[in-house]
């Protein structure tokens, strides 16, 4: 089996788990230079909220930081500004899906960038 093949398969189990609760869903993904949060509906069927490294507002920021966006600092503000817009949409309990990546390093920070701006998971 290959990288993503293996990271699909245990994403699976996780995901089963969030569509039986029905809540809000975080996702994240992770490329080689960019990370991703979505908020998807307890349906699965739209995206209610999404950040990224690839928005002006957090490339403007990343570049007056000298980060680019394949860094923890970066996946930091993505979580921030995933949280912010989560809140302003009414949307404050999620579950966190990690996609079948490791919980360390990016996501980890953040997750953590989430939670202290106000999402609860």
């Amino acid at each position: 089996m290959d990288k993503k093949i293996s990271r699909l398969r245990r994403a699976v189990a996780t995901r089963r788990k969030i569509s039986e609760l029905r809540v809000h869903r975080l996702s994240v993904y992770r490329s080689n230079t960019h990370i991703y949060a979505n908020i998807i509906s307890p349906e699965g069927d739209r995206v209610l909220v999404s950040a990224s490294t690839l928005e002006p507002e957090l490339r403007k920021e990343l570049a007056s930081n000298k980060a680019n966006g394949g860094d923890t600092a970066a996946a930091g503000l993505v979580g921030k500004r995933v949280a912010e817009k989560a809140k302003a949409a009414g949307i404050e309990l999620v579950a966190f899906d990690r996609s079948g990546f490791r919980y360390h390093g990016r996501v980890k920070a953040l997750a953590e960038a989430a939670r202290e701006a106000g999402l609860k998971f």
